[in-house]
């Protein structure tokens, strides 16, 4: 499966997820693919479950039904599905899809006409009622009780925390607001006692997820502020955790957030981190993309963002090969690359989805253009992470740990979210280390993504 190997499929990787079960008690198991946000569903799904008798499966063979927590954002993403869909048929034989394809069922039961469910994203209730129907749950009031922090998919140290369902945006290439609607932000309060119930729970960093995250509150009509999402960082930063920040759009209020990074280092707080789906840098494709179209400007409040916070690392995502796009654009997406200088860079080819607008559009790319632009793309953008690496061997920094093995303890900089950007190695005097703790290291060495450090 391309989108999601083995080792970083949530339901094949170091989950928090105990096989202990009492005598008679039904399970079920989880194969969550797609993204963080819908990796969360698939927590509270489990949650849920928990909560009601029910125990959780590692593996098919344990569990008397799998449910199969789909993506549909691309049609490669939907194959997957498909094939995770028949891989538990095969493997199980009792299956219930939910998430992103679920809003197009007969695609599903059309290819897979034995699943037993078909249920839409965050249709929580729905999937809770397919597996009444396809295993009864048979609770012991006495044992089964539901988990302080609910069920978690990630490692202990750290979690996804969704502040919002949804977007505004009306992007060409992208379905997300038809299948999970409209902006819809969770209330501060609930946000902040989640997030403080993990950080009780020894939850080390907090992944602030959302569609649209510089976006949230902005759906409350009787708000107080222009922008929630300031006080709810505000507020996060204070938990003792590390709180990383997701899918922001680069709204002028970022340049607010952008202070709480230096002020509150000294203490964890909000990391010197923006994930910022830039997706094109030429105003033609932004255009054609329904994007705001405002490069130069973006390459300013960049400039802005740094001057603030001169620790600030910077990832984003990018399109290449979208209808449309000349060499000519390409080409001064390279050249903005260039001045961007950003430290994480993502890319994908484009990709026509069911359902949207830029299916229409004239003049595709063929696909041997996209390959050539995406290499090109990428040989850039790992010269410019190797450059600013190596920046960075002699300097002392925190990081979190990750994994500790035989030969070397696996962790994180403040500047790496987990599964999407790089490491940092200590090959040496490691043996101490657990996962989830924070300590210093100084750089040593420098590779195209990765760094290696000792402890001081």
């Amino acid at each position: 499966m391309s989108q999601n190997p083995p080792d970083l499929r949530p339901d094949l990787a170091r989950a928090r997820v105990s096989e202990t079960r009492r005598d008679g008690q039904p399970t079920i198991g989880m194969v969550s693919l797609g993204c963080p946000k819908a990796l969360v569903d698939s927590e509270r799904i489990l949650t849920r479950l928990r909560a009601e008798g029910y125990g959780i499966s590692a593996d098919y063979s344990g569990a008397d039904a799998v449910i199969v927590n789909t993506c549909g954002f691309l049609d490669s993403a939907k194959a997957e599905s498909l094939d995770a869909i028949g891989e538990a048929l095969t493997e199980n034989g009792r299956v219930i899809v939910t998430g992103c394809l679920g809003a197009e069922p007969e695609y599903i039961t059309g290819a897979h006409p034995k699943v037993l469910a078909v249920t839409g994203p965050h249709q929580y209730e729905q999937v809770l009622d397919a597996v009444h129907g396809a295993v009864p749950p048979s609770p012991d009031p006495f044992v089964d009780l539901l988990p302080s922090t609910g069920v978690s998919l990630t490692p202990r140290h750290y979690s996804y925390l969704k502040i919002s369902e949804g977007c505004n945006h009306a992007c060409k290439f992208c379905i997300i607001p038809d299948m999970r609607g409209k902006l819809a932000s969770r209330p501060h309060k609930a946000v902040l006692r989640e997030a403080e119930k993990l950080v009780e729970a020894g939850v080390r960093e907090l992944l602030v997820i959302s569609q649209d995250t510089s976006a949230y509150g902005t759906d409350w009509k009787d708000r107080d502020e222009k922008a929630p999402i300031l006080s709810l960082a505000r507020d996060l930063g204070q938990l003792g955790a590390w709180v990383r920040l997701h899918y922001v759009y680069p709204y002028p209020h970022v340049r607010e957030l952008v202070p709480m990074m230096t002020d509150l280092m000294a203490t964890g707080g909000v990391l010197p981190y923006l994930d910022i789906p830039f997706q094109h840098a030429h105003p033609d494709t932004l255009r054609r993309m329904a994007r705001p179209a405002a490069a130069a400007r973006t390459l300013d409040e960049i400039a802005a963002w740094r001057a603030a916070c001169p620790d600030l690392a910077l990832r984003s995502t990018f399109i290449v090969g979208y209808p449309g796009e000349t060499e000519a654009e390409f080409q001064t997406l390279l050249d903005w690359l260039d001045e961007a200088q950003l430290d994480r860079v993502g890319c994908f080819k484009y990709e026509n989805v069911d359902g949207a607008r830029s299916n229409a559009l004239p003049d595709h790319v063929p696909e041997e253009i996209k390959q050539d632009r995406w290499e090109r793309f990428m040989e850039k953008a790992q010269a410019i992470s190797e450059a600013r690496l190596e920046a960075k061997v002699g300097k002392r920094m925190q990081v979190i740990v990750d994994l500790v093995e035989e030969d070397a303890a696996t962790c994180r900089t403040m500047h790496d979210a987990p599964e999407i950007d790089g490491n940092l190695f200590i090959d040496e005097g490691f043996e101490a280390l657990s996962a989830g703790d924070i300590v210093t290291v100084e750089v040593d060495e420098a590779g195209e993504y990765d760094l290696w450090g000792r402890l001081v």
